[in-house]
C-alpha cells in the first residue's frame, strides 16, 4: 500500500502545473534591448562615423585663423633692438580639388550606413542572447522541479523499502539500493541548482536585472516557407550582407578619392594685419593670393597610397562575397538544426510515453513480487531522464527557431514586434551631418545630446 501511494505520488507531482508565471520572453527581449551595454557602445561608435561626415563637410570650407606674434631684432650700429608686435587675421580655402572632398563626404555616408547595419546586427545578437537566459532559466527550473520530485518519490521508496525489510519482505540490499539511489537524486539535485543559479546570473547580465517568474514560452514565430526563401530573405535583409555592400560602396569612393589627388589643388588665401614697434611705425597689411599645387615627385608615395586604397577595394568586395556564403551557410545549418529538434521532440516524447508505460508496468509488478526495488528505481530514473530531455529539446525548439529568424536578418525589435520605442540613428546624424559651430544646429545637435544622455 506504501509502495502504491508514492507511485501515484510520483504521477501527481509531475503532472501538477507550474505556479502562475508574471515575466514573458518580450518582457525578456526589451530589457536586454533597454539595458544593453554592448548596444550603448556600438551607438557611440555610429556617433563617431557620423562625425567623419561632418569632418568631411568641414575639409571643404575655408578655414580662419587668428595669429600674434611678438619679435625682436638687434642690428649693428643700433643702440636698441627693433620690438615689434603683430595680429593678423588668415584666411584659406580650397577653391577647386577635382572632387575629393565631394568624394570623402560621399565616402564618409556609405561608412556611416555600413555601421548602422553593423548596429542592426549587434541588436540582433542582444535579442538572440535574451532568448537563450530565457530558455536557459525556464529549463533549469523546470529541471530542479523535477529532480526534487525526483528526490521526494526516492525517499517514499526508501521508506517502503525499510518498512518491506523490517517485515522480512526483501533483503538489506534493496534498502541500500534505495539509499544509494537517494543520494545520486541528491547530488543530481544540487547540480541542477547550481545551473539554475548560473542561469539566472546569465539573465541578469544580458537584461540586467534576475528573472523573477517566467511565464511559458509564446507560440513560435513565423520563419519561411522554404530553406530557400530562407535564404533569399536574408539575401535581401542580413545587416551583415547590407554592411559588406556599403562597405564596397565606401572603398570604391575612396580610391577614386585617392587617385584624384594627382590632379592637386586650387587654393585661395587672404589675410589682413596690423603691427605695432617700437620705433613708432604701425602699418596695416592686407595680402590675398590664389595657388595652383600638383605633385611632380613625391618618392612614390602617392602610388602606393593609389595601390593601398585598389587593395582595400578590392579586400571589401572578396569580404561582401565571403559575408554572402556565410549568411546563407548560417541559414542552412539553422534551417537543418530546426529539423532536428522538431525530430528530436517526436522522439523525445515517444521516450516519455514509453517509459512512463514502463515505470508504472514495474510498479505493479514488483507490487505483486515480480520486480525488485531496483527494477522499479531505474525505471522511474529513465523516466526523469525522458522528461528532462524532452524539456531541454522543447526548449532547443524554441532557441533554434529564433536563431533562424536572426540568420535570416529578422531578430529585430520592429520585425518582432516588440512596440517600444527604438534608437533613432537619423536623429544624431541629421544634427551633425552638415558639421555645425555655433548656430540653430549646433543647438540642435546639444538637443539630441540631452535626449541620448550623452551630454556631460
Amino acid at each position: 500500500m506504501i509502495r502504491c501511494f508514492g507511485a501515484l505520488c510520483v504521477v501527481l507531482m509531475m503532472a501538477t502545473p507550474m505556479p502562475a508565471l508574471t515575466q514573458s520572453l518580450s518582457d525578456a527581449l526589451v530589457a536586454a534591448y533597454r539595458n544593453s551595454n554592448l548596444l550603448d557602445q556600438n551607438r557611440a561608435l555610429l556617433r563617431a562615423a557620423d562625425e567623419d561626415v561632418a569632418i568631411a563637410v568641414a575639409s571643404m570650407r575655408p578655414v580662419v585663423n587668428f595669429v600674434t606674434s611678438l619679435q625682436g631684432q638687434a642690428r649693428s650700429g643700433v643702440p636698441e633692438p627693433s620690438i615689434s608686435l603683430s595680429f593678423n587675421l588668415n584666411a584659406e580655402v580650397t577653391l577647386i580639388d577635382f572632387g575629393r572632398g565631394k568624394l570623402a563626404k560621399e565616402a564618409a555616408k556609405a561608412q556611416v550606413l555600413a555601421t548602422r547595419k553593423a548596429l542592426l546586427n549587434v541588436e540582433q545578437q542582444v535579442l538572440m542572447d535574451a532568448v537563450n537566459v530565457f530558455m536557459d532559466v525556464r529549463t533549469a527550473t523546470q529541471a530542479v522541479a523535477l529532480q526534487q520530485a525526483t528526490v521526494r518519490v526516492i525517499t517514499r521508496e526508501l521508506s517502503a523499502a525499510r518498512e518491506r525489510f523490517d517485515l522480512g519482505e526483501v533483503t538489506r540490499t534493496d534498502v541500500s539500493l534505495a539509499e544509494a539511489r537517494l543520494a545520486a537524486a541528491r547530488s543530481q539535485l544540487a547540480a541542477s541548482e547550481g545551473d539554475l543559479a548560473a542561469a539566472r546570473e546569465g539573465y541578469k547580465l544580458v537584461t540586467g536585472a534576475y528573472p523573477g517568474n517566467l511565464r511559458a514560452a509564446p507560440s513560435l514565430p513565423r520563419t519561411a516557407a522554404s530553406l530557400q526563401v530562407a535564404q533569399d530573405i536574408a539575401r535581401r535583409t542580413h545587416p551583415s550582407i547590407l554592411q559588406a555592400q556599403f562597405e564596397v560602396t565606401a572603398g570604391d569612393l575612396n580610391a577614386e578619392r585617392v587617385a584624384a589627388q594627382r590632379h592637386g589643388s586650387v587654393t585661395g588665401s587672404a589675410g589682413i594685419g596690423r603691427s605695432f614697434a617700437n620705433d613708432g611705425s604701425d602699418p596695416t597689411s592686407v595680402t590675398g593670393s590664389i595657388t595652383y599645387a600638383r605633385p611632380i615627385y613625391q618618392g612614390g608615395q602617392l602610388r602606393a597610397l593609389s595601390r593601398q586604397a585598389i587593395a582595400r577595394r578590392d579586400a571589401t568586395r572578396a569580404g561582401l562575397h565571403q559575408t554572402v556564403a556565410q549568411v546563407l551557410q548560417n541559414v542552412a545549418l539553422a534551417w537543418a538544426n530546426l529539423d532536428v529538434t522538431r525530430a528530436r521532440i517526436a522522439a523525445s516524447r515517444q521516450q516519455v510515453a514509453a517509459s512512463q508505460s514502463a515505470f508504472d508496468g514495474t510498479r505493479e509488478e514488483a507490487r505483486l513480487g515480480a520486480r525488485t526495488t531496483l527494477d522499479v528505481l531505474n525505471a522511474e530514473n529513465d523516466l526523469l531522464n525522458a522528461r528532462t530531455t524532452l524539456l531541454e529539446a522543447e526548449a532547443g525548439l524554441q532557441t533554434a527557431t529564433y536563431n533562424l529568424l536572426a540568420s535570416m536578418g529578422l531578430m529585430t525589435v520592429d520585425h518582432l514586434g516588440l512596440g517600444i520605442t527604438t534608437y533613432d540613428p537619423e536623429a544624431y546624424y541629421n544634427a551633425v551631418k552638415d558639421a555645425p559651430a555655433i548656430s540653430a544646429q549646433g543647438e540642435a545637435l546639444d538637443r539630441v545630446l540631452r535626449a541620448l544622455g550623452r551630454q556631460q
